[in-house]
């Protein structure tokens, strides 16, 4: 199966895409310039009260918390 080929061109001001959205699907809201943070563990976005710190590999890490299983699952630990 092949792809469809996707072909673009670079308009006159630089821009290759016309119908893009700019930005980020992340986008800031608050003072905090990040809503959202990706887990450590898991590499999924959550927003950063649903984070929490640990120390892994030497250096302090996000991740979900209680656990990315348990989040997952919609289930809350005891």
């Amino acid at each position: 199966m092949a792809k469809d080929e996707v072909k673009t061109t670079i308009e006159a001001d630089g821009l290759r895409y016309r119908s893009k959205a700019s930005g980020s699907p992340f986008s800031s809201a608050g003072v905090f310039s990040a809503a959202t943070m990706s887990c450590f563990l898991c590499g999924k976005h959550r927003a950063r009260a649903s984070l929490k710190s640990r120390k892994l590999l030497g250096k302090t890490q996000f991740v979900c918390a209680p656990s990315c299983k348990e989040v997952e699952a919609g289930t809350p630990s005891p």
